[in-house]
């Protein structure tokens, strides 16, 4: 793949540098046990709207044992929720939308181009393409694993109609110390 269809070169983020574990993932995401599908964040940069991390994709993976018996095959709605957990990290933890909690809107232009099995790190990248306060917003992403693209589209990210105190509690945080700096 030619590095100018990359949102991100390889180059620029490390994957052994965290700078976003799980806990601090967990304080602007609500999934939890199953559904959560990043293990890590390593690259954010809100001047190029621009974020990176990754799942590691394991044997105790929720799908593995249905998705196929004996052919463990991450689903592409998995790798999709994955995007889509890293796009809402990006816009909650910069305070894109103004909003408490992002909801999945919407799918464009999809594409599965490689397989994601238990051993292997699902590396997501996301590029904030626009926002409107208040309402939604646009990201185009790519996955990979070992630099190699297993899938690309764009994802739209929703407000939902829920409160700050209403998410801070589901997130097990204190409303006060909860709010995002604005950016």
């Amino acid at each position: 793949m030619a590095a100018k269809d990359l949102i991100l070169d390889f180059s620029e983020y490390d994957l052994d540098h965290v700078i976003g574990d799980l806990e601090e993932i967990r304080r602007y995401n609500l999934q939890r046990f199953e559904v959560e599908q990043l293990t890590a964040v390593v690259y954010a940069d809100p001047e190029r709207a621009i974020c990176a991390g990754y799942k590691d994709v394991t044997n105790n993976d929720f799908w593995v044992r249905g998705h196929m018996p004996g052919l463990p095959l991450m689903p592409g709605v998995v790798m999709c929720e994955a995007a889509a957990q890293l796009s809402s990290y990006f816009a909650q933890k910069y305070n894109l939308l103004g909003c408490p909690v992002l909801g999945l809107g919407g799918l464009e232009e999809v594409r599965f181009r490689g397989a994601v099995v238990p051993g292997d790190r699902l590396v997501v990248v996301v590029r904030r393409m626009k926002a409107r306060r208040g309402a939604m917003i646009l990201c185009h992403f790519q996955g990979f694993v070992k630099q190699s693209m297993v899938v690309e589209g764009k994802i739209i990210g929703v407000c939902l109609p829920i409160d700050e105190p209403t998410a801070a509690a589901l997130a097990g945080r204190s409303p006060a110390t909860s709010a995002a700096p604005s950016k």
